[in-house]
């Protein structure tokens, strides 16, 4: 046989790399896989984790310490073994952890648990679970003489299901014997799993039935221990981590301006608008409709005119009041995000929230009345000059239309005074303190560009500083992503 030459060598290589491309090209993209990567993104960039687990003993842990072990630093629940909570509670957080599970091998997560309570009716139970195991199914020959595996596990008893509650998807679990990385992710309502990088249950837990149709009370609570649910199975934990989620406090104490508190980043930092762009479109649908060429001379346009109207003064980022509203570059989802701002009197702004309005600012003692005249003397004339609703208070999401619209107090300063929001979106819904007050309690969000009422809010998009022909002025964003 002759030497191959390199020109044939480099025509197979060739071929190889335009084969691999083609069968990469190809190859379908499992939509649980990619729904996964962004929440573990945030997780892996934007939070720090703290180790539950110290490899050679249960501290931290209480309850049946006796029915669990440390082996060559992994934590093993032994045959018999029941329940192990926390010592400590928890209430938003995501919690990862690796398993291994024998034959059949049976536990659970129980999350928002109170201490002794069990965890699948007291909080929530998340499955571990060999639901491929022979104590689960056996085989049944048919009429037709062909033999037929059948399983007597209900969908949400399979792993990685919100007992009783919410099945999880299958097909995700690796062999009996092998290591499985799990994220269990709980924030306000919202439950996630991600169950070696793909997620398996993404629930709302107000919007959800639980599906063997039982009571489930924990499904409320807000906070509670971890716990590992035992079911006296034989099985390996290790590298337990846990990030903490928890609600920031409102108030950001003596702090230095434009300095984020540990966990945030600055949307903006004093001294430009590095990080910032011009409206695109005012209507949020046709914005997110602009492509290509389009789309960039509009956003160029839009960049312009944001240049002569928006500046930094003094460390405050400044509107004049004559041209548009100014917009992050990147867009968000579920987040935390302070910022201060301040306006002169009968002054109208307010923050869209993923492209959305909005929470309302204004001056809440503008009586509004027309040129010439005097301002109101009778009970009615006041109600008439403030028939907009501006002297409940700025922080309602005033442009919804079924869900609450209003504060639920007045907690403004007053004009030409500093006032700090404290947001926090999870979902459809949104919770808003103003100078350390609750204001508004996870109220949903409506989609403001969706006129039937039917399509909820955008999962992402950009947060906005909104235009209302006034004066401006804002310090002190910051942001914290939440996984989602």
């Amino acid at each position: 046989m002759k030497p191959l030459t390199s020109h044939c060598l480099r025509f197979i290589v060739l071929m190889v790399v335009f084969a691999t491309n083609v069968s990469a090209q190809n190859q379908p993209t499992d939509p649980n896989l990619v729904a996964a990567e962004r929440p573990l993104a945030i997780l892996q960039n934007e939070h720090t984790w703290t180790s539950l687990f110290n490899g050679q003993d249960l501290s931290g842990w209480i309850g049946d310490t006796e029915g669990y072990t440390v082996e060559n630093g992994t934590l093993v629940c032994k045959k018999g073994g029941k329940t192990l909570f926390s010592e400590k509670q928890y209430s938003d957080f995501a919690f990862q952890f690796e398993f291994k599970l024998e034959e059949s091998g049976n536990n659970g997560i129980g999350i928002r648990v109170p201490q002794g309570g069990h965890a699948a009716t007291d909080g929530m139970e998340i499955q571990i679970l060999d639901h491929d195991g022979t104590r689960y199914q056996g085989d049944a020959k048919m009429e037709n003489g062909q033999t037929r595996r059948l399983s007597w596990l209900k969908p949400w008893q399979y792993h990685g299901s919100i007992y009783g509650i919410v099945p999880a998807k299958t097909g995700y679990l690796k062999p009996v014997g092998q290591w499985n990385t799990e994220t269990i992710i709980a924030v306000d309502d919202h439950v996630m799993v991600i169950l070696n990088g793909a997620v398996i249950v993404d629930a709302f837990l107000e919007n959800t039935t639980p599906v063997d149709g039982g009571k489930h009370p924990g499904m409320k609570n807000t906070s509670g221990h971890l716990c590992f649910a035992g079911h006296s199975d034989r099985v390996e934990f290790r590298e337990l981590k846990l990030a903490d989620l928890s609600k920031a406090k409102p108030l950001i104490k003596n702090a230095t301006d434009n300095t984020p508190p540990p966990g945030f980043k600055a949307l903006f930092n004093g001294a430009d608008l590095t990080g910032w762009k011009g409206l695109a479109h005012k209507n949020a649908n046709e914005r997110r409709a602009l492509t290509g060429e389009a789309l960039q001379q509009a956003q160029a346009k839009a960049d312009e005119q944001m240049r002569e109207h928006w500046s930094v003064v003094d460390g405050l980022l400044t509107y004049d009041g004559k041209g548009q509203s100014l917009c992050t570059e990147r867009d968000y989802g579920d987040f935390e995000f302070y910022v201060d701002w301040k306006i002169p009197p009968g002054a109208d702004s307010g923050i869209y929230l993923r492209g959305t309005p909005q929470v309302q600012i204004w001056d809440p003692w503008d009586a509004r009345v027309k040129n010439g005249e005097s301002l109101p003397e009778t009970p009615q004339q006041w109600v008439a000059a403030y028939k907009n609703g501006r002297n409940l208070g700025s922080g309602g999401l005033w442009n919804n239309k079924r869900s609450r619209n209003s504060p639920t107090i007045l907690a403004d300063n007053p004009p030409g005074q500093w006032n700090t929001f404290f947001i926090r979106m999870v979902g459809e819904k949104v919770s808003i303190w103003l100078n350390g007050k609750q204001i508004v309690d996870r109220v949903t969000l409506e989609n403001y560009w969706d006129k039937s009422g039917l399509t909820p809010v955008f999962r992402s998009d950009q947060i906005e500083l909104q235009h209302h022909g006034s004066e401006l002025f804002f310090k002190n964003l910051y942001l914290r992503e939440l996984p989602y």
